[in-house]
């Protein structure tokens, strides 16, 4: 009865899992916010100085300044807004979902530093005049013209500023309305210009007392609304420099949102199956339990109030090759067991014991990496590592306790005890229990991976030189993110040429650096400037190619100053990354290992950027996100391997000869093949379905994740442990290793 029960409990389990998941999945999806790339909107931000050149930028003007941009974001009716303060003088906003892109900019930039002021430019009035909440959108009853109506708090004052003008001898008896007056304006060089700076200049032949003021100019009844919302806003203590922008179109969002949700369904498909095929029935369990994953990570990300962006989703995907890694360690482990005779319970009990650790450091390497890059990066990039770090830790969760408990019911159920090759064991390869262990084979063979350990050295020696020989000719193409400038992606639904993008930029007097065609029709055109693209010329390129082919462009626009910062920060982000690995590495293990797993990773590194140099493929801020990751996913291949020599030294005791290690060398790589080559396989299937299927925006991050796990796989195969073993056998002889007593790694090891 008691192994029935197991058996009725594993399906009332999945029964609650699949009920839990199919009733609630599409509330949660539905209230997680999506990022600008999924939706549309812009980001913009802002360097501020203070309107009062004698106070100091505080953290109370800072935060007051932000209490009056919600306030003016939510005349605008959007919910979903959000403005955070960044290091000591900067406000970053994000608005999805917005529609009228340029209202929402002019509404935020503007100080409304309300004044009035004579031709002479002397202020008279100012905002501190105006009654709170009077500015009303109306029309003239002369004309029918939109226009601004305001009330003041002093009819006398009012009385004695008009008295004033008055008396000035025409044309210079007018009252000048100046919204954001600075130091260095004037009315006598602004009148001569189509688009003068201040609002509107009516002449004044009488004293007026009276506190209500109306403000006409060339209006729209949708401009002079906004002029009123401003001054109802109340005015900024601050001026507000754009440093950095980026918008993305409705239809582009959704767009990119509907091919990422088809790629990503695609990969983590093709990964349970795959699962499925090679673990037979402990593999279907692990798809039970990525299913559960996938679901607990996006209701964690959700009741965090996170923002999901592409690369967010990219990093779920990722999360699912981390989580399928757990379960393939322990599967491996369990079928090494059943192949050396053990019973299923035996081999189960085992192998979860010997995983556990590897697993275990697998992650925290992996979680470093994350970690760095949340501290480290920018609000997209922030978002990648926020929903790694969530994929991290739950699918640990998920692979170890879940894995472990639905299959423990079958195996403690007695169910599988005579089926072991429904553990994926072929019955010849089962040994009676009472024979010696022979020696690992690789497809039925005895490989000798060790001897040929020259030959790699070589082959990664001309890579290197390619790589820097490429590197010194051709550099990298950085993006605007790095260099400064301005980046614009025009879409159509139909073909787009090289010509004709060209030719509508030049109607816009603008001169374009560089056009690149992309997409599967080449509906999509990248466009690069080398200068800063002002807010007026943002709008006008969205308005032309909107009215040209029905769809906003998206526009990217970056200071020098941020370049810079993106530069140094992006190599803090990996040098601190690694430093905090060896640290790591070197406590669970020994310094040797960490400096060669270090080698490891920066030939992973270096490989990318080598092949982004060749390529000339755009190197823009997401390939550190990526890069970073590659950080973490080699180390925890190499990792992997390092725990399985550390294990066969200690079956060993003491180690006196190179011979002797080499062939504990030979046999770890021969015993983590399997599962590294699993592993790897199943990520770059997530990945190709994202280089094939996904939005064209993710494409570059997607080639760099491909290129640095096929180069983290031969490094972590090939290359790691080959320099280890070279560097370490020099002094084994003088030295025997001992890894019996090594603080910090007590305990079952892998």
């Amino acid at each position: 009865m008691k192994k029935r029960g197991r058996i009725v409990a594993f399906f009332l389990v999945v029964l609650v899992l699949a009920g839990t998941i199919g009733t609630t999945v599409a509330g949660i999806t539905k209230d997680i916010n999506l990022g600008l790339d999924l939706q549309g909107g812009f980001e913009v931000l802002y360097e501020v100085e203070p309107v009062d050149e004698r106070q100091e930028v505080s953290r109370g003007l800072l935060e007051g300044t932000v209490q009056t941009l919600n306030d003016r974001v939510n005349r605008l009716g959007i919910s979903e807004a959000v403005i955070n303060i960044e290091g000591e003088d900067r406000i970053r906003v994000q608005l999805a979902g917005v529609e009228n892109q340029s209202e929402a900019r002019d509404l935020l930039s503007t100080s409304a530093q309300l004044s009035f002021r004579d031709v002479n430019d002397n202020e008279l009035l100012d905002g501190n005049d105006v009654r709170e909440g009077s500015a009303t959108q109306d029309f003239d009853p002369q004309t029918n013209a939109p226009i601004v109506t305001l009330q003041l708090k002093d009819a006398s004052k009012f009385g004695e500023v008009t008295t004033r003008i008055s008396q000035m001898t025409p044309p210079d008896n007018k009252l000048v309305i100046w919204m954001d007056y600075q130091e260095g304006d004037s009315y006598a060089e602004e009148a001569r210009t189509a688009d003068s700076k201040f609002v509107s200049a009516p002449n004044v032949w009488d004293p007026l007392h009276t506190t209500n003021v109306m403000i006409s100019g060339d209006f729209t009844v949708e401009s002079a609304k906004q002029l009123a919302d401003i001054i109802n806003s109340g005015s900024l203590p601050v001026h507000m420099t754009e440093i950095f922008s980026t918008s993305v179109g409705a239809q582009f969002g959704e767009q990119a949102l509907n091919e990422t949700i088809i790629a990503g369904i695609v990969g983590i498909g093709l990964i349970l199956l795959y699962m499925v095929v090679f673990y037979r029935f402990s593999g279907l369990i692990a798809a039970i339990n990525l299913t559960f994953y996938v679901y607990l990570v996006l209701l964690v990300f959700e009741l965090l109030n996170g923002v999901l962006t592409l690369s967010g989703i990219a990093a779920l995907i990722l999360g699912v090759g981390m989580a399928v890694d757990a379960n393939v360690i322990t599967f491996e482990r369990i079928r090494e067991e059943l192949r050396t005779g053990k019973s299923v319970k035996a081999a189960f009990k085992a192998g979860n014991k010997n995983s556990l650790t590897t697993i275990l450091d697998a992650n925290i390497t992996t979680l470093i990496a994350a970690v760095v890059l949340f501290i480290f990066g920018t609000s997209s990039v922030k978002g990648f590592a926020t929903m790694l770090i969530i994929s991290i830790l739950i699918s640990f969760l998920t692979a170890v306790l879940g894995t472990r408990i639905l299959l423990g019911l079958w195996v403690q159920s007695g169910f599988l005890t005579k089926r072991k090759t429904w553990f994926g064991v072929k019955k010849t390869e089962i040994m009676d229990i009472s024979e010696s262990e022979g020696e690992p084979t690789l497809f039925n063979r005895k490989v000798d991976i060790v001897q040929h350990r020259k030959k790699y050295f070589m082959g990664t020696l001309i890579l290197i030189i390619i790589g820097a020989i490429a590197l010194g000719i051709y550099q990298i193409n950085p993006g605007i993110d790095f260099t400064s400038g301005s980046r614009v992606e025009v879409v159509s639904d139909s073909t787009l040429t090289t010509e004709e993008v060209e030719a509508g930029f030049e109607e816009l007097g603008l001169e374009t650096n560089s056009i690149v065609l992309s997409g599967g029709n080449n509906e999509l055109a990248v466009t690069r400037f080398e200068h800063v693209l002002s807010d007026s010329q943002v709008e006008e390129v969205q308005s032309y190619f909107n009215q040209q082919y029905g769809q906003d462009p998206s526009v990217s626009v970056v200071s020098p100053i941020v370049g810079q910062e993106l530069v140094k920060n992006a190599i803090y982000a990996v040098s601190i990354a690694a430093i905090f690995m060896i640290i790591y590495v070197t406590f669970r293990f020994e310094f040797f290992f960490a400096v060669t797993a270090l080698i490891a990773l920066l030939h992973d590194v270096f490989i990318v950027l080598a092949v982004f140099s060749i390529t000339q493929i755009e190197f823009d801020i997401t390939i550190v996100a990526a890069i970073l990751t590659i950080v973490g996913y080699s180390i925890n291949n190499t990792i992997v391997i390092f725990d399985r020599i550390r294990e066969n030294i200690r079956k060993k005791k003491r180690v006196k000869s190179f011979k002797e290690l080499a062939g504990i060398v030979n046999t770890s790589i021969i015993q983590s093949f399997t599962r590294t080559m699993n592993t790897s396989f199943t990520t770059i299937v997530a990945i190709m379905a994202f280089l094939i299927l996904g939005a064209s925006s993710i494409v570059s991050f997607a080639i760099a994740l491909a290129v640095g796990i096929v180069a983290g796989t031969y490094s972590s195969l090939l290359l790691a442990s080959q320099l280890w073993l070279v560097w370490r056998g020099k002094s084994v002889k003088n030295k025997p290793l001992d890894f019996t007593k090594k603080k910090g790694v007590e305990g079952p090891q892998v």
